[in-house]
């Protein structure tokens, strides 16, 4: 048991994924942004590292070979995610929690992509678990295949490209860098959750508001 959280820790970090190689690089990209199982996986900083680790030669491959490999890999995450739901349909939010998927995932995802439309799969990717999520709900309310291809492949060029050629003409400009990792890695998994922190205890707020207009009435 200990090995096995040793394993998935080391799965959440991005250094570890990078120092495994290119193809796995693109595994996880792949099953961080459709399959529900990988929403613990590392994006933005992944990503932002993979960049910076590329211009500084310690990841030792060509930035434009990285950044249209991303981009793919992205692409074909939210395909198979919204293929998942497209099959497993609204049955999937009777699905019992576990260690691996949580149901209240899901309702972030459908109030996000309620409020943006289909826009959410273009802003989700830059943010966690919605990014894993959005796919998979637009695949259960089957959303129209080639109105997906376009903001999926939009979203995941946008993605890719802030990130990783953040990371890569950063690392050229200032080498350095590199000797902050787990600064850069804090500070952007600050940025990315603190917008998920707001938008949980505002939705508990509104269901204890709900509850309460509810009590109100039966009195």
């Amino acid at each position: 048991m200990d090995n096995f959280w040793e394993h998935l820790q080391n799965l959440t970090d991005a250094k570890f994924i990078i120092g495994l190689g290119f193809y796995f690089l693109l595994i996880v990209v792949f099953a961080e942004t459709g399959l529900f199982f990988g929403f613990f996986l590392p994006g933005d900083y992944l990503l932002f590292m993979a960049g910076l680790l590329c211009s500084t030669g310690r990841f030792d491959i060509s930035i434009y070979t990285l950044v249209f490999s991303l981009i793919g890999a992205g692409i074909l995450g939210n395909y198979t995610g919204y293929w998942f739901g497209y099959r497993t349909g609204p049955s999937l939010f009777n699905k019992n929690n576990s260690i691996f998927f949580k149901k209240h995932y899901i309702a972030v995802a459908e109030e996000f992509y309620t409020k943006h439309g289909g826009m959410a799969l273009v802003l989700g990717r830059f943010f966690p678990i919605i990014r894993t999520f959005a796919p998979i709900f637009a695949g259960v309310v089957k959303v129209d295949l080639k109105k997906f291809t376009i903001y999926n492949i939009i979203g995941s060029i946008a993605w890719v490209n802030t990130f990783t050629l953040t990371g890569y003409f950063l690392g050229r400009k200032y080498p350095q860098l590199k000797d902050y990792m787990e600064y850069i890695v804090l500070g952007l998994i600050t940025v990315t959750t603190i917008p998920l922190v707001f938008a949980f205890f505002r939705r508990k707020l509104h269901s204890h508001e709900s509850v309460n207009e509810l009590n109100e009435i039966n009195k």
